[in-house]
């Protein structure tokens, strides 16, 4: 069995791009007149249709295959390791303490506190040095708890981005300098997250307390967040929500088989804008990071929005979204290029123009066409041994040999005659 396998992983491996074996083709739109660095969208058609990660996804020109990279749009990311904060203490009738950043751009703050229901302003204020000395004043912001509104908690700092080494905190509200344990930052993204719809739906089954959303994805198409568009009303909501993702399948013992591919996560909405003790209150959590990219199987996820005894949310919409993903290429003048994939035997390319890609700020954007059938598609021959395409015959061939050993060992057994007594 292990021999086969090998075989048949040597015959992806040895397979090589023709224009004729690809299913599918898309030719390049509004494609500038003179060369330079191209860049498209990749919609989710294409995920659909394409081998898992695009690995069969080409570029042409005429029949001469093109290189290209695929860059995917970063969203901004939390720093894991946590900042122990220094010099807590109080000051004025404030809890105060500083911290040490690490090097490079950041953006927003989350405080971590072990307390709960509390209003509080945290005034923020960033330096050179540690001392503070030449402080620049980087806004008040507002953090809550209101679990006991069932409104949720925040403790997110949005600041500008910054690059202070240092920072210097103030908390005017009932927190005690014990509450404040670390802190964290979110790096600045070099490019501003961009996202594609790949699936939604607007219409919510209740069962119980919860609204459950079931939003069917095309197999490959990879899913990075959830988003959640609200109507008006409530004008305020703290709903938790649970989120599973698993593979779909016809025959239920491929169902059984997929199971420990089915992925669950938790997350949950908020919507607060008010004026409480005085503090102006305006917080948004309207989507989930979702932590599958993409399944070789069609999935069906399952989106459970708990609402308790609460009226359940209006929801204009529930999408699910995957990261932009953008193809670039260096384009010749007044050229035809077309996509072409759907060819599970290809495995990735490897291009020196991905390794020593440079982006182009004045990049030309262009656009897929319509999807179409290749139009000299033809499957591709099947290349494997006789034996890999017709095991039975081996095994048949096998057995019939087993059987004749067996004949004319037992004729040998006749032919031997006793020894006299």
């Amino acid at each position: 069995m292990r021999f086969r396998a090998e075989l048949f992983l040597l015959a992806l491996v040895a397979a090589t791009p023709e224009i004729r074996y690809f299913r599918y083709e898309r030719p390049i739109q509004s494609l500038a007149q003179s060369s330079g660095q191209n860049c498209l969208v990749l919609d989710g058609g294409i995920f659909a249709h394409a081998a898992p990660q695009l690995a069969d996804l080409r570029l042409y020109l005429g029949e001469t295959e093109t290189p290209f990279v695929v860059r995917t749009s970063t969203p901004q990311q939390a720093d894991d390791k946590s900042i122990v904060p220094l010099n807590v203490g109080v000051r004025g009738g404030q809890t105060v303490f500083d911290a040490k950043l690490p090097d490079g751009q950041y953006s927003d703050i989350q405080l971590a506190m072990k307390a709960q229901n509390f209003i509080a302003t945290v005034t923020v204020t960033g330096s050179s040095d540690e001392t503070g000395s030449g402080a620049t004043k980087l806004g008040m912001f507002t953090v809550f708890d209101l679990s006991g509104q069932k409104l949720g908690r925040s403790t997110v700092l949005h600041l500008p981005e910054s690059d202070f080494p240092f920072l210097h905190f103030s908390i005017k509200g009932p927190l005690p300098p014990e509450s404040v344990t670390g802190i964290s930052v979110v790096r600045v993204s070099t490019t501003q997250a961009r996202y594609l719809t790949v699936a939604e739906s607007s219409h919510a089954a209740p069962k119980g307390h919860s609204s459950v959303f079931e939003i069917t994805v095309p197999a490959n198409v990879p899913v990075d967040r959830i988003a959640f568009t609200p109507g008006a009303s409530p004008a305020q909501f703290s709903r938790d929500v649970s989120i599973t993702a698993e593979p779909v399948s016809e025959s239920k013992a491929a169902v059984d088989a997929q199971s420990a591919q089915q992925v669950s996560f938790s997350g949950d909405l908020l919507r607060v804008h008010s004026l409480q003790n005085g503090h102006r209150i305006d917080e948004e959590h309207l989507a989930i990071n979702a932590p599958w990219a993409d399944s070789s199987s069609p999935t069906m996820w399952t989106i459970s929005i708990e609402n308790g005894d609460d009226a359940p949310l209006n929801l204009e919409s529930v999408q699910l979204q995957m990261l932009q993903r953008s193809l670039c290429f260096d384009a010749e003048t007044n050229s035809s290029y077309a996509l072409f994939y759907g060819d599970p035997a290809l495995s990735a390319p490897s291009y020196d123009y991905a390794k020593l890609f440079v982006p182009q700020a004045g990049a030309s954007q262009v656009v897929a066409g319509p999807e179409q059938l290749n139009a000299v598609y033809q499957p591709r021959p099947d290349e494997r041994p006789f034996t890999e395409k017709h095991p039975s015959l081996l095994w048949a061939a096998l057995a019939a040999v087993i059987a004749l050993l067996g004949l004319i060992a037992l004729r040998s057994v006749k032919a031997v005659k006793p020894p006299p007594a």
